[in-house]
């Protein structure tokens, strides 16, 4: 029985040219398309409101307000009217304020809605109190909020644990530290 062949058909490329295959790279730095170029950075300087909410925090956000920063403004402490009922910051009438670095008191509302993002920093095992009011605050006015907690080499985890479970529901990034460093190369990040 004889066998049975099959013969594939035989697709012709064309001749690959070196000068005819140039990348996408290559071929966008050509001086006809270099005048598409944007010529300047792609990101602004975003305006950043850091929050001190215990000693710790207001220790690193003295040291870091000394730094030149394009739009960045520090915040000390933050202060509100005692209510019998916790502070909900869909309400226009929330007092709070928040006292910066030269001693200016400001109102915490007002600070937010100027705001693209909103740093708190608090030492671990803090109860940071002030993070449910500051992060829903945030969250209503659709503004970036950004936990920072600082450690340090006697902290256990159970003091991170609790000052962790007090911020995460309000925050977008939450990241525990233990230099200072960190703060400021966050806010280089942001643009501040």
């Amino acid at each position: 029985m004889p066998q049975k062949t099959t013969s594939l058909p035989v697709l012709a490329l064309p001749s690959l040219r070196s000068d005819a295959m140039q990348s996408e790279s290559a071929r966008l730095t050509t001086r006809n398309e270099s005048r598409f170029r944007v010529d300047y950075p792609n990101s602004i300087a975003r305006s950043v409101k850091v929050i001190a909410l215990d000693e710790t925090g207001r220790r690193l956000v003295d040291k870091i307000a000394l730094l030149p920063w394009a739009r960045a403004t520090f915040f000390t402490s933050l202060s509100h009217e005692q209510s019998p009922v916790p502070l909900r910051a869909e309400s226009n009438a929330v007092r709070a304020w928040l006292n910066d670095i030269a001693g200016q008191t400001k109102s915490l509302i007002e600070e937010i809605e100027t705001a693209d993002v909103v740093v708190m920093i608090v030492g671990a095992g803090s109860t940071a109190d002030a993070a449910p009011l500051i992060g829903e605050a945030c969250q209503l006015r659709n503004v970036t909020a950004v936990g920072l907690v600082l450690q340090d080499e006697e902290t256990t985890d159970e003091a991170i644990e609790r000052t962790l479970r007090k911020m995460r529901q309000f925050v977008t990034m939450l990241v525990v530290s233990s230099g200072d460093e960190y703060a400021e190369a966050m806010l280089t990040a942001l643009r501040a």
